[in-house]
């Protein structure tokens, strides 16, 4: 990956693939490795793919002090800027997709298409993950035990069924082992999801989107992306039966058949 000056930090990113831009904003505790190469494989054969990672992960500019959701988005504006690209398809997934729900308010002219994952805007109707799900990440990151973090973290953001595929298990841990994220940026990018809400304004995206979601989230369960389809005026919604958060995991290939398919419709 290759580290590029963004406004008043520095993003680590990597291009690859042939084909229009697509701009990829991962969600909490994430890095540019967890796409996995299933999905990334299965994109960039139309699309260029670019992925970073934010500020406070990988080789990016360590997170000094807070950060808000609007300041990511201007990190993903910014990084378009750095590679002098106008316009790009978005992909955001989870506080990815809160990210891209911001910057396709404050930039729609840099936007072409907009999709949506397994995320939330936040505000009256919309739910984050029980108290319960919460406390055993919490518990398990602060434990100092890494083996414990990366396990529950991975029984929590796919399904049960998925969860027992121990070749997916050794995929993802090995992604967690080579990437890890600061449980203090984990904590303060978990501080800013929860200011976030965009519930009121996403009536104003008049932007080719398509939502994707899984039913069995556990994360952000399925009504947050039942609510923004909702909120976002010809919005489509595209649910994934008796599949977790991490939805492009579990089906890597209808996952970019669909991105692919919005995509194209607006080539």
């Amino acid at each position: 990956m290759t580290v590029v000056p963004v406004g008043e930090v520095e993003l680590d990113y990597e291009r690859a693939g042939a084909g229009p831009p697509l701009l990829m904003i991962m969600g909490l505790s994430g890095t540019a490795l967890t796409w996995g190469e299933p999905f990334l494989q299965a994109l960039r054969g139309e699309l260029e793919t670019i992925v970073y990672d934010h500020r406070g992960v990988g080789a990016s500019s360590r997170l000094e002090g807070q950060v808000t959701i609007r300041q990511m988005a201007e990190d993903a504006a910014g990084l378009l800027d750095a590679l002098e690209i106008d316009c790009a398809h978005v992909l955001g997934i989870s506080m990815g997709g809160m990210i891209a729900q911001e910057l396709a308010l404050a930039h729609p002219e840099r936007i072409h298409t907009l999709t949506l994952g397994c995320t939330y805007c936040g505000g009256p109707g919309s739910a984050l993950m029980a108290p319960e799900i919460a406390r055993a990440l919490a518990e398990a990151r602060t434990s100092g035990d890494r083996e414990r973090a990366i396990r529950v973290s991975w029984e929590v953001n796919v399904s049960s069924q998925f969860a027992a595929d121990e070749q997916a298990w050794a995929r993802f841990h090995e992604i967690a082992m080579r990437r890890a994220v600061a449980v203090k940026v984990i904590a303060e990018h978990a501080r800013a999801i929860y200011e976030h809400d965009t519930s009121a304004r996403l009536g104003a995206i008049a932007l080719p989107t398509l939502v994707m979601h899984g039913t069995a989230d556990e994360i952000l369960p399925v009504q947050n992306g039942r609510m923004v389809a909702e909120r976002i005026p010809g919005a489509r919604l595209e649910l994934f039966d008796d599949v977790g958060h991490l939805f492009f995991w579990e089906r890597p290939q209808r996952s970019a058949e669909l991105m692919l398919a919005h995509a194209g419709a607006y080539a």
